[in-house]
């Protein structure tokens, strides 16, 4: 019996008549859920179902408002300006959470294909079925997410802006903006694929053997001191801005270079505070802790993102509050009316915010579990108590998070010192909502570890599946 590879095709004949591999066939066979890939699966396609649901709505609402006029309501321009910010304060830490559900399990996706690789398969085998099987799963979640986002419009119809209830449809987006976002979703998931095999396709065994660790270069420090440079210039020039258009353009460009930044600088940042942490090490988990950071500072970063992006959104939110708070006086019902929407916008804000950390925190721990299945199980062999390898994950987790919520909150307040002043940035209104956002991002990954604690317990119950 001859055995059907990537390289040897199933049948002479088929060998013929197409003298290709049969992508899609071995894809299908590779990518069938078994005992431990079932999880490795669903996970990311749960991700790009809340990913889809999110921006659908997200989306939905800020084409509400790009329809209201002068005629439907005297601060409509007023609420474009806000909803603006609100989309690129969500839309890219959104993004995000699409890119990191692409990378989810890559570790079990490199070992796979990289073994395909010193079989035989060619590069573009291999690159053909990892992009298909990521492009799969991304279009099924993204369908998942669309029927979300349906069940979710009535009630987010619900929440009252300019005096009513915004009403269901008013946050349809119609058929051509889902077909986009599903789009949208499958090319972020098929690029992210495709980048993520360069390493398997040049050094197969180098994966194979996880010989080399990803290094991160200090001149995201660099580029990252002088974006955030550059968005603070940008922010300072408002106030002698007239155009509202013009206004709205350097607002949002500027909070979306200080939510890019915080990617860009987070991974080297994480990874300068493990190797820190590794000379300190005086016990075993601070030991693991620190080399598994090192081990991918990315995959690290990929942990705590969501905090980080919460970190930055509550301090903007926080300074919001106490700005709504100062405006005191004797206004009339419009402008009270227009304020109270502002409070609402910011709380709308912080909650989209708050739910996908929950889903990336959570998706993430478990996968890292499945990722790490041979260390887990390789420590538990060697008679590690379970106490420790739990204390290490947590390490693993807890430490840089403290470290990037202090870093992110200080990008925060220094992008909105132009905007608002170091008083409101200090007043206890603010102090408040970012202290409030700071301990309920650290509780939710504080949550997400304790409920993921099962996975690992099935995955040391059955050591034998690595």
């Amino acid at each position: 019996m001859t055995a059907t590879t990537a390289f040897s095709p199933p049948t002479a004949s088929a060998s013929r008549s197409s003298g290709r591999a049969p992508i899609a066939r071995l894809t299908w066979l590779l990518a069938r859920p078994s005992a431990q890939s079932a999880a490795v699966l669903v996970l990311p396609g749960i991700a790009f179902a809340v990913t889809t649901a999110l921006m659908l709505i997200v989306l939905g609402g800020g084409l509400m408002f790009s329809r209201w006029t002068l005629a439907d309501n005297a601060d409509a321009a007023v609420y474009q300006m806000l909803s603006v910010l609100a989309l690129v304060l969500l839309l890219v830490p959104l993004a995000s959470l699409g890119g990191a559900a692409a990378r989810l399990s890559a570790r079990r996706r490199d070992d796979r294909l990289a073994t395909l690789r010193l079989l035989g398969a060619t590069p573009g085998v291999v690159t053909q079925m990892t992009v298909l099987e990521s492009t799969a799963i991304a279009v099924l979640g993204s369908v998942a997410g669309i029927v979300l986002y349906l069940v979710a419009m009535p009630f987010v119809g619900l929440i009252p802006f300019g005096g009513a209830a915004i009403g269901a449809g008013e946050l349809w987006v119609g058929p051509g903006v889902l077909a986009l976002v599903v789009v949208a979703v499958a090319a972020l998931a098929a690029i992210s694929a495709a980048i993520g095999l360069r390493q398997v396709t040049i050094s197969p065994l180098g994966v194979r053997t996880r010989q080399s660790a990803p290094k991160m270069h200090w001149m995201r420090l660099v580029i990252g001191v002088v974006a955030i440079l550059v968005a603070y210039l940008l922010l300072s020039s408002m106030a002698g801005i007239a155009d509202m258009a013009l206004t709205i353009l350097v607002l949002g460009t500027g909070i979306g270079i200080g939510i890019g930044v915080l990617n860009l600088i987070g991974p080297w940042a994480l990874g300068i505070a493990a190797k820190l942490s590794l000379r300190r090490a005086k016990t075993a988990a601070q030991l693991i802790a620190a080399r598994g950071i090192l081990e991918s500072p990315k995959a690290a970063w990929r942990q705590v993102s969501g905090v980080a992006m919460t970190s930055f959104i509550a301090v903007v939110a926080g300074t919001g509050v106490a700005f709504v708070n100062t405006l005191t006086g004797d206004y009339d019902d419009a402008t009270m009316l227009l304020l109270a929407d502002v409070r609402t916008g910011i709380i709308i804000t912080v909650v989209m915010s708050f739910l996908m950390v929950a889903c990336s925190v959570g998706v993430n721990q478990a996968a890292t579990v499945l990722d790490r299945r041979d260390l887990y199980v390789s420590l538990d062999r060697l008679g590690m108590p379970r106490e420790v390898i739990e204390s290490s994950r947590s390490r693993t987790v807890m430490g840089p998070l403290r470290f990037v919520a202090f870093g992110s909150a200080l990008i925060g307040a220094v992008l909105v010192l132009p905007l608002v002043g170091i008083t409101i940035v200090i007043a206890p209104a603010s102090l408040l909502v970012i202290a409030g956002c700071l301990i309920g991002g650290v509780l939710l990954v504080w949550l997400s570890l304790k409920a993921t604690s099962p996975v690992l317990t099935r995955v040391l119950s059955q050591p034998e599946r690595l």
